[in-house]
């Protein structure tokens, strides 16, 4: 009974004392001390034993958007990437005040890069750029993304009224000088034709030709309003070169209507505001950025005059210009006369999914961004490799593509501007090519003609040939000379 007694008081012992151990090197276990709780609202890349990191960022479409209880967007896919590459999960939560980071009053930094001062962070993956006012307190790694400041405008606040000449808008100068050459040559090859085919003028010396250069013109001028003209083409010669005309102005108006038409619904004139001076000069539209954006900063640090005024006219109307988001300054420019200067990567994306919205073509201030982290952390190098590696590898040409696919056919200027005269080569190249084959024809037809002439009369047939074109083109001094010339042989 004693050794029964001994023998369970041994086991409860041991099992007492195996539980404490157990217990002790829970709590004393460092990595299971580094990894919180996940849950798949703000966390990736879970995995036993790998090192959690507190990622901070910010609400942009299409950086990091919502989607139901979880965050997804350009982002969010590159710190899996990057987590997959580095083996490290990650707890993802969205910056407190909603600020990108800038130096407050009392020196103090807001938004991301103050988390990452007080170590609420670990490191700040957003569409955070990279300036030399953050890089003196936190590291940057190798930008993921090239961007510069742009101008947002909305359409209907830009477009200049139409020109007193803007139906020859459609085609450029050139094309329009070529048309009016080839218009007068082919009128001058129907005149020409007309009078050197005997199936069109039979009898020079008694009958009258229809064709006249007057009357040539109409013709020309009939078929580009698609309209029938007189004289009625009677030889196979200038029924040819009447075909192509026809053909060919079928062709250019066409071309015509289509890009007129194009040019009325896109509203694709000229934009007013091409640069920033212009910016300035106007005064219908009011214009800011992001309040405590490195955007308002890069203006105020500026020495370039214009980028000076434009910041004095931001400094003094910061309650009315400046915004606090990105979504609030879209809807601005949507909703009234207002003008947002911004990172022209993300005006880009506002282009493309709201079709009334425009960037304008200047860019300045080309920069980054990047993944911030303190400056002490052993995760920079790494990441900068990682981001490298994407691009090398091409994964962040695939996620720039993904994200900013346009959901609106927009009818650009570079698609429908004024028609260059190499867009209708082809067309000139067939009327030259229809030309060249009626005034054979007709010269076909004519040496025909005085053939039969000359076996009748018993002459050359060269000779007969001359004095007909002579008296076709009235050259009567030709004329003149060929007759005597024909009757000193003949006697």
């Amino acid at each position: 009974m004693d050794k029964g007694l001994h023998f369970t008081i041994c086991v409860v012992t041991t099992m007492l004392l195996l539980r404490e151990s157990s217990q002790a090197g829970e709590e004393k276990d460092p990595e299971l001390l580094a990894a919180p709780s996940l849950s798949p609202q703000d966390s990736r890349g879970a995995g036993e034993g790998l090192p959690t990191l507190t990622v901070t960022t910010i609400l942009e479409d299409p950086y990091v958007m919502v989607r139901g209880a979880e965050l997804e967007g350009y982002c969010m896919e590159l710190l899996a990437a990057l987590a997959g590459m580095l083996r490290f999960q990650y707890r993802v939560r969205v910056v407190g005040d909603g600020q990108y980071g800038a130096v407050a009053a009392g020196g103090n930094w807001s938004g991301m890069i103050g988390e990452i001062l007080r170590r609420e962070a670990d490191i700040a993956v957003a569409p955070l750029t990279v300036t030399s006012a953050r890089e003196e307190v936190v590291s940057f790694t190798t930008p993921f993304l090239q961007t510069g400041i742009g101008i947002l405008l909305r359409k209907d606040t830009t477009s200049q009224d139409m020109s007193f000449f803007h139906f020859l808008s459609p085609f450029s100068k050139e094309t329009w000088t070529a048309l009016l050459f080839a218009y007068l040559i082919t009128c001058f090859c129907l005149f020409l034709v007309a009078r050197l085919s005997p199936c069109e003028w039979n009898e020079p010396k008694n009958e009258e030709n229809h064709f006249t250069f007057l009357n040539s013109l109409w013709f020309g001028a009939g078929a580009l309003a698609l309209q029938g003209a007189t004289p009625r083409p009677q030889a196979l010669s200038v029924r040819v070169i009447a075909v192509v005309w026809w053909l060919f102005t079928l062709a250019l108006l066409a071309a015509y209507i289509a890009n007129f038409t194009a040019l009325l619904s896109s509203g694709s004139e000229q934009l007013p505001i091409q640069t920033f001076e212009d910016l300035v000069k106007q005064r219908n539209l009011e214009f800011g950025t992001l309040e405590g954006s490195s955007t308002f900063y890069y203006f105020k640090n500026s020495k370039n005059p214009i980028h000076q005024m434009i910041y004095e006219y931001m400094e003094k109307r910061r309650e009315h210009v400046l915004v606090k988001t990105y979504q609030e300054a879209v809807q601005r420019v949507m909703d009234s006369n207002y003008a947002f200067i911004g990172e022209s990567i993300s005006q880009d994306l506002a282009a493309a999914r709201h079709c009334n919205l425009i960037r304008a073509p200047e860019v300045i201030g080309a920069r980054g961004f990047g993944i911030a982290t303190s400056q002490a952390s052993p995760w920079t190098k790494p990441l900068s490799i990682a981001v490298l590696k994407l691009r090398e590898a091409g994964d962040l040409d695939y996620l720039r593509n993904k994200w900013w696919e346009s959901s609106c056919l927009r009818q650009s200027r570079d698609r429908w501007g004024p028609l260059e005269p190499p867009a209708l080569g082809g067309l000139f190249l067939t009327l030259g090519i229809g030309l060249a084959l009626g005034v054979l024809a007709a010269l076909a037809e004519l040496s025909s003609s005085s053939r039969r002439a000359a076996a009748h009369a018993k002459k050359s047939c060269c000779s007969v040939f001359t004095e007909e074109i002579c008296t076709r083109l009235r050259i009567k001094g030709a004329a003149r000379q060929s007759q005597e010339t024909s009757g000193k042989a003949n006697a």
